[in-house]
């Protein structure tokens, strides 16, 4: 038996600052400088917009029946969205604050107001060379899988607010037809968990990546290393490398075969399983035509046997998508990530089309997404606060119709993620007695959006979410089921109503294994200048 320990060190217990590289904390400055540049004036818009909501929910704070209380719930919520895309610069953010009024006082786990923000922007420096990519984001996450998901943001029962921020310079530079090669420097913090026992953390991650250029037109490769220090109140000092070599041959026009060798190294506390070793896989990759693509592999690292899929196929009027992942990740890494399924995303492919102009699409998806009720994201698997490193295999499928009066978007998935980092480094965040609840879990479930369009004003839609969380360990489940239906219409170009009528279950919370039940009917009213 062997215990592989982390440096654990007094000052991973501070809180996490801005960085204090000189170079880092120019980059703001550059990116201010660049939006004032002539090449950044064109194509940009300041969208401010308000919506007005009133609900009644006959369980506002999500708990058991006999804690339940019913109030309405009076709503403002003041946003801005901003969208620039010039040949130096690709900017989009948006920010909503949302403060409420409870017309019943006795109204226990609610909040009084409620901010969500995301930013993200890629820039030109110097062309050919310099670039720097920069994110932030703040939004409410589920604390455990095991208990309501915040999706009624005045609920305060399971949820807390997490902020990202990320700032990424790299150089990029082409050696002719041989290689393109990329070195970038990246500095990200997650923030907020603090209260939860999820902890700050702060890393910075120093990678490379070189990639043969169109001179080999037959046997390809490509070299990727990176180096990744990271700072935790709750785990302490951490380091992390990759590295990876691989090499692609054409076989056929369309057909590729592919085949990689490697290295991982991390640092985490384990008990009786490495964490370091070599790594190999063999694959595919098969591209019959532009709207076709799949690629597959299957191989080995330190933990075990591995493999990945990616398939996509797109059509006038859909888009399919499925894959499979096997990897070493952390709540941490998933947080800073973009959403598996970004809705905007998908619904952009099948607006293409129609609105050839990106700024254009942009808006006419944002539109579309308001006047229906999507989400940003499909709903996927509960990302809950862990601090622990764990080894996730996911497989998830999406698809997207786009008909001549309704459109729907599908998606399903099934996840297992076991643990590989000891059960202490949760000890913040979970009880003794149910220190091993996130040791080995299972998710499953599927979501559907479907809108029906009724008028050129008016359109009804419905939004179904099931999933099926269980712990392996301790025998825990929760079944969580949204529903709901609703009426939309369009009063003017800038105004849009909307009535819903919304139903959800799902276990009332890790201590309570008593199930929750909430019906409510939500009016609102959008407003975009």
């Amino acid at each position: 038996m062997t215990i592989t320990t982390a440096n654990l060190s007094l000052s991973a217990h501070r809180l996490v600052k801005w960085p204090g590289s000189a170079t880092l904390r120019l980059t703001p400055l550059a990116l201010a400088a660049l939006l004032l540049s002539n090449d950044c004036l064109a194509d940009w818009r300041v969208a401010p917009g308000v919506q007005l909501r009133e609900t009644y929910s006959d369980n506002v704070g999500n708990l058991s029946q006999d804690q339940a209380r019913g109030s309405f719930v009076s709503e403002v919520a003041p946003s801005v969205s901003i969208t620039g895309i010039s040949s130096r610069l690709k900017f989009n953010a948006s920010a909503e604050w949302r403060k409420y009024a409870y017309s019943n006082d006795n109204t226990p786990n609610t909040r009084d107001s409620d901010r969500r923000y995301s930013a993200a922007a890629e820039a030109v420096a110097v062309r050919e060379l310099l670039y720097v990519d920069a994110s932030a984001s703040g939004t409410r996450q589920a604390v455990s899988a095991f208990g309501p998901l915040p999706a009624n943001s005045f609920s305060a029962n399971n949820g807390t607010d997490i902020h990202t921020w990320s700032i990424s310079p790299y150089l990029r530079h082409r050696f002719g037809a041989t290689a393109l090669m990329t070195a970038r420097y990246t500095r990200d913090a997650v923030e907020g968990g603090a209260k939860s026992g999820f902890g700050n953390s702060l890393a910075s991650t120093r990678s490379l990546d070189l990639v043969s250029g169109p001179r080999f037109t037959d046997l390809g490769w490509n070299f990727h290393h990176s180096h990744q220090d990271m700072t935790a109140q709750n785990t302490g000092n951490t380091v992390t490398e990759n590295s990876l070599a691989g090499l692609q041959y054409r076989v056929t026009q369309h057909l590729s075969a592919t085949t990689s060798v490697g290295y991982d190294k991390y640092e985490y506390r384990a008990l009786s399983q490495r964490t370091r070793g070599r790594s190999w896989s063999g694959g595919f990759i098969w591209a019959p035509s532009s709207r076709t693509r799949v690629s597959a592999s299957y191989g080995r690292r330190y933990f075990g046997k591995t493999g990945s899929f990616d398939a996509s196929y797109r059509t006038q009027r859909s888009v399919w998508a499925l894959t499979y992942a096997d990897v070493v990740t952390t709540t941490r890494s998933q947080f800073l990530l973009p959403a598996a399924v970004d809705t905007a995303a998908m619904l952009d492919h099948l607006f293409q089309t129609a609105y050839p102009d990106p700024i254009a699409r942009q808006q006419a998806v944002q539109a579309y997404m308001a006047q229906t009720g999507l989400p940003p994201t499909l709903l996927q698997s509960i990302n809950y606060l862990s601090n622990r490193y764990m080894r996730n295999k996911r497989l998830q499928g999406s698809a997207t119709f786009k008909g001549a009066r309704s459109n729907l978007v599908f998606s399903v998935f099934s996840e297992h993620t076991q643990a590989l980092s000891l059960q202490q480094e949760d000890s913040v965040l979970l009880p003794t007695q149910l220190g091993a609840l996130n040791e080995d879990t299972k998710q499953h479930g599927a979501s559907a959006d479907f809108d029906y369009r009724l008028s050129s004003r008016s359109s009804a839609h419905a939004n179904l979410y099931a999933v099926n969380v269980q712990s392996l360990k301790t025998g825990l489940t929760n079944d969580i089921r949204q529903v709901s239906a609703g009426l939309s219409s369009r009063f003017s170009t800038k105004t849009i109503g909307t009535l819903d009528l919304r139903h959800s279950k799902g276990r009332a919370g890790v201590f309570d294994n008593r199930d929750y039940h909430e019906n409510a009917l939500v009016a609102t009213l959008s407003v975009q200048y």
